[in-house]
């Protein structure tokens, strides 16, 4: 992708994008496409101490600055302090590749100024790699860090900053805040120390939209000063990291070339040709990281606040590391999760500090049954299903069965409740204080779809296997009771929970799972009226609204404090994620034909722009339920891009339709 200065006529338009770039352990570095930093999750380097999780800030950014001999001085870098005050390096960029790695392209009368920035996998470690193209003037290219130490999800400010500073050897060492110190070093630069200096007052507009903190203080230990000659082209690496090995053994051109490769080959390895799903390839291997209490690969549900979570890591399972070719990471994130099953259910969330995982989902584990189910038609590796995950399905079913925690148990009906009027176990699991936003205790849609999908799965499982086959007449209770108790014949669609306050008929997307899974609950004419209704009343450019424009409690635009967006959350805001299973059903409803995978080209084409103009390369967590359904929430998220190349992969098969239409 490329952009130029169209992209940033003012700070403001050039703060709407953001890019990138991942270490593989959950640690990150992300600006916005001017390289400012307009939310308290920008910064150079944002390590995970905890792979992947105990995430700080070390470097929130570098002011650029060049001297020439005859006095001037031009600044490359774009911020905005709390008083108004704009610095408009922006101004002198010129264009901005973002192939594999950002690279920033700068010019001032007859001096070019290239900069890449890549992170080294495994390592919390940021490299800057600048090239000068100097002019006929003598000059010196100022390189000023501003540091801190904090959690990504805080703001400090100045009397919060103390810090020690010291050389060790060619690096310049700094400490204070916390164990961690962050050490730097520039190739061929001279440090100058300040004393007691600060930048202060850097302004966060996207806090400031989300009713936060937006003001924020960085300490400043000195500058970098590298002198360039007339007509000299200069190559200067900065390194920014909280790694213990010796620096000088670092070879930093190689590290960005072998970050190119391993990108390249991870393109090779899906296949695919389509341009919006090679951007999702590489989009896709930013979730995939390593976690350490777990010694396995998980995944990270959203940047830049999230971390790994059970429902998420399953929903996104298949459009992540199926659909990509990385069936290892696909066998890995299975086994790990089979190895912590308990009373029933996967966990949704990880603890990092010796507690026990948190089970707080009754879908989690629903999912995991479709992610088998999926792994096992890319790769067929019965055996290892078998082998290691056969036994945690049929605990997951006989828990479900007999009842287990959260009050979740399948009724007589064979149909599944799960909780009360005090939990969220869904994934619209919005809670603030003691009020619960979006009640769904009891019988909800997708969770007895899901419910009906996994006994499917386990009665064709148990007859491969040669095992007692329990499951194929219980599913079959499932469905007449499904159908019977879930039909909404006034509506013509079904009915989102059911629960001792009678049915509820708010028009929600969870129904479509009913007809979007591998074996859907509902088929025939009854499919065609809920995919009419999802579609007539939920579906955006950009995925499904979480409650119908027409209910009364819909809520168009997710901002404010956190009480407005939570209030937003799944009352009307967008979601891309179930846009995916809404184009597998509408496929299926429509025959599976040529012709209908054609006509769901339509629903990927929007976000070949998207991915330009959000989360560069990414798809956004949401987006506003009122037009023109701007982007909100992480602006990287796992299941939005999963979902979206899962559909064009395996539903719509877009290469092979790439062959004969023009797209």
């Amino acid at each position: 992708m490329d952009f130029g200065t169209s992209c940033w006529h003012s700070y403001q338009q050039g703060c709407q994008r953001e890019w990138l770039v991942t270490n593989g352990i959950g640690g990150y570095a992300s600006l916005s496409l001017i390289c400012s930093n307009n939310r308290r999750y920008h910064g150079l380097l944002i390590s995970a101490s905890v792979p992947p999780t105990k995430r700080q800030l070390f470097l929130a950014n570098v002011l650029e600055d060049m001297d020439f001999e005859d006095g001037s001085t031009v600044s490359l870098s774009s911020f905005k302090t709390a008083g108004g005050y704009v610095n408009s390096g922006f101004t002198h960029l010129q264009r901005v590749e973002y192939n594999y790695l950002p690279e920033f392209v700068y010019s001032y009368k007859d001096v070019f100024i290239k900069k890449k920035i890549s992170m080294k996998q495994g390592d919390n470690t940021v490299i800057v790699q600048y090239e000068i193209r100097n002019g006929n003037k003598d000059a010196v290219l100022r390189l000023t860090p501003l540091v801190n130490n904090r959690d990504h999800h805080y703001i400090s400010r100045s009397n919060n900053l103390k810090f020690s500073v010291r050389h060790d050897s060619k690096a310049i060492c700094i400490s204070g805040n916390g164990e961690s110190e962050i050490r730097l070093l520039v190739d061929g630069g001279e440090f100058k120390s300040y004393n007691d200096c600060y930048f202060y007052d850097m302004f966060y507009e996207v806090e400031r939209e989300r009713g936060l903190d937006s003001t924020e203080d960085h300490f400043i230990p000195g500058c970098f000063s590298i002198k360039i000659k007339p007509w000299e082209t200069k190559k200067v690496s900065f390194i920014a990291t909280t790694e213990t090995y010796d620096l000088d053994s670092l070879n930093v051109l190689r590290v960005i070339q072998s970050e190119e490769e391993r990108l390249k080959e991870l393109l090779n390895r899906a296949g695919l040709q389509n341009e919006l799903c090679r951007s999702l390839v590489l989009a896709a291997d930013n979730f995939i990281v390593y976690r350490k209490s777990t010694n396995s690969k998980t995944v990270i549900a959203g940047y830049p606040w999230f971390t790994d979570w059970g429902r998420d890591t399953m929903i996104a399972f298949s459009g992540l590391t199926l659909a990509t070719g990385r069936y290892g990471d696909a066998k890995d994130i299975l086994l790990t999760f089979s190895k912590y099953v308990n009373h029933g259910l996967i966990p949704n969330m990880f603890p990092d500090d010796g507690e026990e995982p948190a089970y707080n989902s009754v879908d989690a584990a629903l999912w995991y049954f479709e992610a088998v189910y999926s792994y096992l038609s890319y790769t067929e590796d019965y055996t290892f299903i078998k082998e290691n995950i056969y036994s945690c399905l049929k605990d997951i079913c006989n828990y479900f069965i007999k009842g287990t925690i959260y009050d979740i148990k399948m009724t007589e009906d064979g149909l599944v409740t799960a909780g009360n009027e005090n939990t969220q176990l869904t994934w619209m699991d919005a809670k603030v204080g003691d009020w619960i936003v979006t009640p769904r205790h009891g019988k909800a849609v997708e969770i007895n779809a899901l419910w009906y999908n996994a006994l499917i799965i386990m009665s064709g499982l148990a007859e491969r296997f040669g095992d007692l086959d329990i499951y194929s007449a219980l599913a079959a209770k499932t469905k007449e009771s499904f159908i019977k108790e879930f039909w909404n014949e006034k509506d013509q669609c079904l009915y989102d929970v059911i629960n001792s306050n009678g049915k509820d008929a708010d028009i929600r997307p969870n129904q479509i799972l009913a007809i979007g899974l591998s074996f859907p609950v509902i088929d025939g004419c009854k499919a065609k009226k809920i995919l009419n209704k999802v579609w007539e009343e939920l579906y955006t450019p950009y995925g499904l609204r979480s409650l119908s424009s027409a209910n009364k409690e819909y809520k168009g635009i997710y901002c404010g404090n956190p009480l407005e967006r939570d209030g937003a959350y799944h009352q009307g805001t967008v979601w891309t994620w179930p846009l995916g299973r809404f184009i597998r059903a509408y496929i299926l409803v429509n025959g599976g034909t040529e012709q209908a995978r054609r006509n769901a080209l339509e629903f990927i084409k929007p976000f070949t722009d998207h991915v330009k103009n959000g989360g560069m390369g990414s798809i956004s967590e949401i987006f506003d339920g009122d037009n023109p359904h701007y982007p909100r929430g992480c602006f990287a998220q796992a299941w939005s891009v999963s979902e979206i190349l899962r559909a064009a992969v395996e539903d719509i098969g877009i290469d092979q339709l790439g062959q004969r239409i023009n797209y």
